[in-house]
């Protein structure tokens, strides 16, 4: 009967060592590695949340392995944040956002602590009936006459000696930032006095706060829910100081 050679079990103890020495060292540069994302993610979610004004921290998510790789070249892969309840301007004129997700490409540090650079960016604002209400001054609702190449809204203002007045306008891209209600609708039995007073309380235009520049406001949709706005852009600049 053959016994198996000394030297061949000293020699399969060595490769079992070295095969747990090996898992070992990843699962610590795993473990140290989901710790520079962790931290990379808070430091970015606290920020965020003083530059917006926020309430409530941001999701944020940091892509790509290893980040420790990233960081030490000062740019990060892919950075994800999710945030909620961003509050208008103080200088009126401008459109709370309910909900902003934003996907950055390649992002870096300015050389100034204020600022920081994505190599290219994408985002999805939605702004809730009851925020973009509040904006308006009158209650707004989704249109049954809203399509994919015509979105609008409806529009119902309360107004004295008349009582409720119904309406609907579409909702147009005014600019990078900036969305437009145009093509005001109103009920002909209403007298032309109050046409004219409805028209002119719809006949808005307002800004979505908190977008940074070089994200420009590309497709809005309405949906029962809100309204939606698609921006994108390229070389985006994110500044702590944006807001007025």
């Amino acid at each position: 009967m053959l016994r198996p050679r000394a030297g061949a079990g000293r020699a399969l103890r060595g490769w079992r060592k070295y095969a747990v020495a090996v898992v070992v060292l990843a699962g610590l540069s795993v473990a140290g590695d989901r710790a520079a994302a962790a931290w990379t993610e808070h430091r970015t979610a606290d920020a965020f949340q003083k530059a917006q004004g926020l309430k409530a921290a941001p999701h944020v998510e940091v892509h790509g392995f290893p980040v420790l790789t990233q960081l030490a070249g000062g740019t990060l892969d892919r950075v994800d944040i999710e945030a909620s309840d961003i509050p208008a301007g103080r200088d009126g004129g401008r459109l709370p956002i309910t909900t902003l997700n934003v996907e950055l490409d390649r992002l870096r540090r300015s050389s100034d602590a204020t600022e920081a650079h994505a190599a290219s960016a994408k985002a999805t604002a939605f702004v809730s009936y009851q925020d973009l209400s509040a904006a308006l001054g009158v209650e707004i609702g989704y249109s049954q006459d809203s399509t994919k190449s015509e979105p609008r809204v409806a529009a119902t203002a309360s107004l004295p000696l008349v009582g409720k007045a119904t309406a609907s306008a579409r909702v147009d891209v005014a600019g990078d930032h900036a969305l437009a209600f145009r093509s005001v609708k109103v009920g002909d039995d209403l007298p032309k006095a109050v046409r004219t007073i409805v028209t002119g309380m719809l006949e808005r235009e307002l800004k979505l706060d908190g977008i940074p520049d070089g994200l420009a406001l590309k497709s809005l949709t309405t949906t029962p829910d809100g309204l939606t706005a698609t921006l994108s852009g390229e070389d985006v600049t994110f500044r702590t100081d944006d807001r007025a």
